[in-house]
C-alpha cells in the first residue's frame, strides 16, 4: 500500500506537471479534447434516447380511441398525407360530434368548419407554398403537447363540406393511444441512429483517447526513467498518471456537457440536417448529465492509466514512427487495386460491382503508404531546395520527413480514410431504387406541371365543377377514370385537349406513345403502367364518371401546385393531391435526409481521426524539436521553429488532404458510373478538404509556437 503522505505527494507531482513543459501541454490538450469528444457522443446518445421517449409520450395521449361497434362517438377523425417540397406530413381530420368532446391534444379547442391548425414547423417550411391558406382559415399553432418534436410536420383540420356519412370516417370516443401519427410514422429505429453513432463517431473517438493517453514527450520519458530509479512501480506510476490526467480529463466532460445543457435551454437545430432538438425534451434527462460527466473521467483516466506502459530504459512505449523505406510492394499493390477500380467500370453485373468494391477498399488501404513515399520523395526536394537557398528551416525539415516517413503515414491514414468513406457513404446512400429514378425524371421534366387530384369517393359534377372554379384558368384539366383491370380513360372538352396538342377524337382512342406534349407523355407514362395504355375521349368533365383529375398547368406559368391544393381543400371532401411518381419522390426525399444524418456523422468522425493523428504528429515535433535548439543561435531566433514546423507538418498533411481529394472524387464519380445511379456531393467533399487543410497548418503553428515557448528553458547539457 502507498502511504497517504506519498500518495498525496505523488498526486501533486502529476497535478503540476501535467501544465508544465511543452510536450505536457500538447497531451493536457489531447487528453482535454479526448474527454469533450467522448463526452460529446455519450450526451448525443442519451439526448437521442430522451428524443424518443418524448417522442413516443406523445404519441401515446393523442392517438385517437376508436369506438367499438354500438359505442356513441364524440367525434370522427381520419389522417390522410400531404407533401411541402416532397417531405411528407399528416393531415388529420376532424369532425366533433358533441359539445362535450375534448379537442386533440395540443389544440385549444376544435377547429371550426374550414379552419386549420398547423404545426409551427410546418408553417415555417411551408410559407414558399402559402400553406398557411392551403387547408383553409388558419385558426392557430398546434402547442408543443400535441407535438412529438417541435419540428414536426402535422396539420389538423376540419373539412368546410365534409361528408359525415362516408365511411372513410373513424367513429373515436377520444385521444389516448399510439396509431403511428406524424413524426413516429416515419421514424427510423433508434437503434439504427445509436448504431451510426458508435461506428462513425465513438470508435474515431477512443482512437483519439488512446493517442491522447499514449502521447509522450521528452520530459515525461525523464520523469518516468527518474520514477523507475527510485524504485517506483506500476502503481506508483498510475498515481502519478491520474494527477496528471485529472485536470484535462475533467475539464474535457465538462466542455462535452455544454452542447447539451445548452439545448435543455433553447431548441437547437442540428446542423446539416435540420432537425430541431426540444429543450422541453432534454430537461426530463437532466440527471443523466452527472452521470455522464463522471463516466467520461473514470474512462479517460482509466484509459491513461492503462495504457501507461515504460521500458526497461524508461521510456513511454508511445507509438513509434519507422524510419526505414517504405516497402515497394505496397506501392505495387496500390497499382494493381487502382487498375482493378478502374477495370470494375468494363464489367457488367454483381462481377463488376465486386471488383470495383475490391478495387476501392484496396486503394484506401494502401494509398497511404503512397503518401509515405511521396512524402519522403517531397522532403528529399525540400532538403535540396533549403540547402541550395541556404535556409535551415526547409532543410532540417526535409531531412526530418525523409527520416521519420510514419508519421506523415498516420496523418495520411486519418485523412485518406475518412475522406474515402465520407464520400462512398454518400455516394451510396444517394443511390436510388428504379421506380424512384423513374420519378426523379418526371419531375426534372415537368416539375409539378402534372397533379393527380382525388377524394374519398368518386368525384361529382357538383365538387368538380366547384374545384374548377377555384382554378385560375391557366389550368388544364383532364378527368380521369380506371376501371378495374382496364385502362385509364382521359376525358376533356377540345379545347382543353388541342391546349396539350391532342387531337378531339370523335370516338374513345387509344393514345399513342408520344402523342401531346411533354405533360400528356409523363401522364400516359404513369397511368399506363398497369396495361402500357390510355384512352382519350372527348367530352365533359362534369357528365362523366371520375375517380380522378389531372391537373395541368401552363407552361409559362411554371410548376404552380399551390393553388390546385388549396381548391381541393376547399371543395373536395378528404382530398389527396399528388405529382406523379408521389411515392418514390417522397422515399427520395427520406432517404436522402437519413444520408444527411450519415454524412454529418462521417465528416464529424474524420475530424475526431484527422485531430487524432495530429496531436501524435505534434508530439513527435516536439520531441524531436530540443535537437534543434543551438539552431535558435545560429539563426534568426525562435522564428525557425515555426518555418520548421510548417514545412514538417503543414506541407505533408496538406499533400496527404490533395492526394485523398483526388482519388476520393475519382472514386466517387467511378461507382457512380459503375452502378449507374447516385450523385456526388462536391459541397461535402469541399468542406472536408478545406478542413483537413486548415488543421494542418494550424497544428503547424501549434507545434511551432509550443516548440518556441520551451526554447528559452533550454541549456546545453552533456549529451
Amino acid at each position: 500500500m502507498i502511504r497517504r503522505s506519498l500518495w498525496w505527494q505523488l498526486l501533486r507531482i502529476g497535478w503540476n506537471i501535467g501544465r508544465g513543459a511543452s510536450g505536457d501541454r500538447i497531451r493536457f490538450i489531447a487528453l482535454l479534447l479526448a474527454s469533450a469528444t467522448l463526452a460529446l457522443i455519450a450526451s448525443t446518445a442519451v439526448a437521442a434516447v430522451a428524443v424518443v421517449d418524448a417522442r413516443d409520450g406523445v404519441e401515446r395521449t393523442r392517438g385517437p380511441l376508436f369506438a367499438d361497434d354500438g359505442e356513441p362517438a364524440t367525434a370522427l377523425w381520419r389522417v390522410e398525407f400531404d407533401t411541402v417540397d416532397q417531405v411528407q406530413h399528416s393531415v388529420v381530420f376532424v369532425e366533433p360530434l358533441t359539445a362535450s368532446a375534448a379537442p386533440p391534444p395540443g389544440l385549444p379547442r376544435w377547429p371550426a368548419r374550414g379552419e386549420a391548425y398547423l404545426s409551427p414547423e410546418l408553417l415555417r417550411l411551408g410559407a414558399p407554398e402559402n400553406i398557411s391558406a392551403r387547408y383553409g382559415h388558419l385558426a392557430g399553432l398546434v402547442q408543443r403537447n400535441g407535438l412529438a418534436s417541435p419540428g414536426e410536420r402535422i396539420a389538423y383540420v376540419r373539412p368546410p363540406h365534409p361528408n359525415l356519412r362516408s365511411d372513410d370516417w373513424f367513429k373515436i370516443t377520444g385521444f389516448g393511444q399510439a396509431v403511428g401519427l406524424g413524426e413516429a410514422q416515419a421514424a427510423r429505429p433508434l437503434s439504427m441512429f445509436l448504431d451510426a453513432l458508435i461506428g462513425l463517431l465513438a470508435v474515431p473517438a477512443v482512437a483519439l483517447l488512446v493517442v491522447a493517453a499514449r502521447c509522450g514527450s521528452t520530459a515525461r520519458d525523464r520523469r518516468s526513467a527518474l520514477l523507475q530509479a527510485l524504485g517506483g512501480l506500476a502503481r506508483h506510476r498510475a498515481v502519478v498518471n491520474l494527477g496528471e490526467a485529472a485536470l484535462p480529463a475533467t475539464a474535457g466532460a465538462c466542455l462535452g456537457a455544454v452542447p447539451i445543457l445548452t439545448a435543455m435551454i433553447v431548441d437547437i437545430r442540428i446542423p446539416g440536417t435540420g432537425y430541431l432538438i426540444g429543450s422541453t425534451d432534454l430537461r426530463a434527462v437532466w440527471w443523466t448529465i452527472p452521470a455522464v460527466v463522471l463516466a467520461t473521467v473514470l474512462i479517460t483516466l482509466t484509459a491513461v492509466v492503462m495504457l501507461d506502459r515504460v521500458d526497461r530504459a524508461g521510456k513511454t512505449t508511445r507509438p513509434r514512427s519507422f524510419s526505414g523505406p517504405v516497402p515497394r510492394w505496397r506501392l505495387v499493390l496500390c497499382a494493381v487495386m487502382f487498375a482493378v477500380e478502374a477495370v470494375s467500370g468494363f464489367v457488367d453485373g454483381d462481377v463488376g460491382f465486386y471488383l470495383y468494391l475490391t478495387g476501392a477498399l484496396g486503394v484506401l488501404a494502401t494509398l497511404p503508404s503512397v503518401a509515405a513515399a511521396l512524402s519522403r520523395g517531397l522532403g528529399e526536394r525540400i532538403a535540396a531546395f533549403g540547402r541550395r537557398r541556404g535556409r535551415p528551416a526547409p532543410l532540417t525539415a526535409g531531412r526530418w520527413i525523409v527520416a521519420h516517413p510514419g508519421v506523415v503515414t498516420r496523418l495520411a491514414v486519418a485523412v485518406i480514410i475518412g475522406l474515402g468513406l465520407i464520400t462512398q457513404v454518400q455516394v451510396w446512400h444517394s443511390r436510388l431504387s428504379e421506380p424512384e429514378k423513374e420519378a426523379v425524371a418526371t419531375e426534372k421534366r415537368v416539375g409539378g406541371g402534372v397533379l393527380l387530384v382525388s377524394a374519398e369517393t368518386d368525384l361529382t359534377p357538383a365538387q368538380i365543377s366547384a374545384f374548377a372554379g377555384h382554378l385560375p384558368p391557366a389550368y388544364t384539366i383532364l378527368g380521369l377514370h380506371t376501371p378495374e383491370n382496364s385502362p385509364t380513360t382521359a376525358v376533356a372538352p377540345c379545347p382543353a385537349l388541342r391546349s396539350v396538342h391532342l387531337t378531339c377524337p370523335t370516338t374513345s382512342t387509344a393514345l399513342r406513345t408520344g402523342e401531346g406534349d411533354t405533360r400528356v407523355q409523363e401522364l400516359h407514362r404513369w397511368q399506363g403502367k398497369q396495361n402500357g395504355q390510355m384512352i382519350v375521349r372527348t367530352g365533359s368533365i362534369t357528365g362523366s364518371k371520375l375517380d380522378a383529375l389531372a391537373v395541368l398547368s401552363a407552361p409559362e406559368t411554371g410548376s404552380q401546385t399551390t393553388p390546385v391544393k388549396q381548391a381541393a381543400y376547399a371543395t373536395l371532401p378528404l382530398p389527396k393531391v399528388d405529382q406523379l411518381g408521389a411515392d418514390s419522390l417522397i422515399s427520395a426525399k427520406s432517404d436522402s435526409q437519413m444520408a444527411r444524418w450519415l454524412v454529418l456523422f462521417g465528416v464529424c468522425g474524420m475530424l475526431i481521426l484527422m485531430l487524432a493523428a495530429a496531436v501524435s504528429a505534434a508530439a513527435e515535433f516536439l520531441r524531436f524539436s530540443p535537437a534543434l535548439m543551438p539552431l535558435t543561435i545560429q539563426t534568426d531566433g525562435h522564428r525557425i521553429f515555426i518555418s520548421i514546423a510548417l514545412w514538417n507538418l503543414a506541407v505533408p498533411l496538406t499533400l496527404a488532404t490533395l492526394i485523398g481529394t483526388a482519388v476520393t472524387a475519382w472514386q466517387g464519380l467511378h461507382f457512380i458510373a459503375v452502378v449507374d445511379e447516385g450523385t456526388f456531393s462536391w459541397e461535402t467533399l469541399a468542406i472536408a478538404t478545406t478542413t483537413g487543410t486548415l488543421l494542418a497548418f494550424a497544428i503547424a503553428l501549434a507545434g511551432g509556437l509550443s516548440a518556441t515557448r520551451a526554447a528559452p528553458r533550454w541549456r546545453p547539457t552533456g549529451d
